[in-house]
């Protein structure tokens, strides 16, 4: 059965759900045993204690009304308190049946009981003026019948060391094994500590340890680590590899089309050769992805303002604002050099599409964000995922006379954004109208 709303009112990390299965059956037998000890034991040896005073309280009572006077009943009472071990007196007036127990008083609930059940007559018990002394009043025909009987007489004593000792021992095995569990559950920590890190393009040192099925997953995720850094060794030397061999054809051919004879078809072919090495620029930019390079402790603001000061240098304006909530701390661990790509990627894109660009960086408790805006034509919602994609030109959606490169740079972007992991998101532009990118990366 399914329970949603329970779900609300649930720990979410592994070590408190653990720790709520294992304490809640300890819980629940400690409530039965006491329950259960409370009524069956305690109250039940309570009674049995009681009864037996009971009969003593009613042989007392008989010999008042047996004796002819008052005065012989208190002899005869004198007599009796000795052997009985109660103090009893024998007193004018009458009395108005009421019982004076603490609302917390289990055994005096049951002593009460106890007495009105075997004494069949009108009488007032007291439990509360003394806490060692029960003050019983009993209604005869010669006069009211005090009897002070000690508590531990009508009521077990300690009773309560059972379940202190159950409560002292339950404390100590549970704190016990919470200490167990805490070394149980730290290697999952540490496992999904090392997977964010290396999701985020930074390798830290671990270790499998703990269970065998943790052990086991720590080894295949160090397996896996392994490969995808293989991988992406493998794929960076290949493309250096590719990248040497076409820039040498690519530099004969503009140094041939540098000493031909100018006309149209020299100058036609010159920016096709251009076009290739900035499409092969592209090209080896994705692919690499900047994986080589170390995360450090970086300004996004500083990075913000360099790319804002490039522009100005190629006669285009971008305006850049920063914001912080953090303003003690502005650094933020990520690789510089991958991210002002992409950051630059995003400001190229807005520039060759929009007259007007605005770059804002906001410093978050948790996040930092690099939020680009322009007042180009933008790209429609449907077209969004896609326009993320390696290769994609969403030019029918732009404006094909701007120009437009091979369709990687919002998937640059992208990848630096995942590899940090953040995120990358394509919004309309409130203020400006056009597109708005949002590159979130977590601090």
């Amino acid at each position: 059965m399914k329970l949603p709303w329970l779900k609300r009112y649930l720990p979410r990390s592994l070590f408190s759900r653990t720790l709520l299965i294992f304490a809640v059956p300890i819980i629940t037998v400690q409530l039965v045993v006491t329950v259960l000890f409370i009524q069956r034991h305690y109250a039940g040896v309570t009674e049995q204690m009681t009864q037996a005073v009971a009969v003593e309280l009613i042989y007392a009572a008989e010999t008042v009304e047996a004796a002819p006077d008052a005065r012989e009943a208190q002899q005869r009472l004198d007599a009796l308190a000795i052997p009985l071990g109660l103090f009893l007196t024998l007193t004018d007036g009458s009395i108005r049946p009421r019982e004076s127990v603490a609302f917390y008083d289990v055994s005096g609930n049951s002593l009460v009981d106890t007495l009105a059940d075997r004494i069949q007559r009108p009488m007032a018990i007291d439990l509360t003026t003394d806490d060692k002394v029960v003050f019983v009043r009993i209604e005869t025909q010669k006069g009211i019948l005090e009897a002070e009987v000690p508590r531990r007489r009508m009521v077990a004593s300690n009773p309560h060391l059972l379940l202190v000792w159950m409560l002292v021992t339950s404390a100590v095995l549970s704190a016990i094994a919470v200490l167990f569990l805490r070394n149980q559950v730290k290697p999952i920590r540490q496992l999904a500590h090392a997977s964010e890190e290396f999701g985020k393009g930074r390798t830290v040192r671990f270790r499998p340890a703990g269970a065998e099925e943790i052990r086991r997953a720590g080894a295949a995720f160090l397996s896996m680590r392994a490969r995808i850094e293989r991988q992406i060794d493998q794929r960076t030397r290949m493309l250096s590899g590719v990248s040497h061999d076409l820039r040498t054809p690519l530099t004969r051919m503009k140094l041939a089309l540098a000493v031909a004879e100018p006309c149209q078809e020299v100058d036609e072919l010159g920016r096709d050769v251009d076009e290739m090495e900035r499409m092969l620029e592209g090209f080896l930019a994705f692919a690499r992805g900047e994986g080589a390079e170390e995360a450090e402790e970086t300004d996004p603001i500083a990075i913000a303002e360099l790319i804002g000061a490039d522009a100005r240098r190629t006669g285009r304006t971008v305006a850049v604002a920063s914001t912080t909530d953090t303003p003690q701390n502005t650094l933020v661990l990520l690789r510089p050099v991958a991210v002002k790509r992409s950051v630059q990627n995003l400001v190229d894109n807005a520039l060759t599409y929009g007259r007007e660009v605005a770059l804002s960086v906001r410093l978050l408790p948790k996040f930092v964000e690099f939020i680009v805006e322009d007042d180009g034509p933008g790209i429609d919602e449907a077209a969004r995922e896609e326009a993320m994609r390696p290769f994609v030109r969403l030019d029918r959606a732009r404006n094909q006379d701007a120009g437009g490169g091979v369709g990687l740079g919002l998937s640059i972007a992208m990848d630096v954004a995942r590899s940090h992991g953040g995120t990358l998101e394509l919004g309309a532009s409130e203020r400006l109208g056009g597109l708005r990118a949002v590159l979130r990366l977590p601090r």
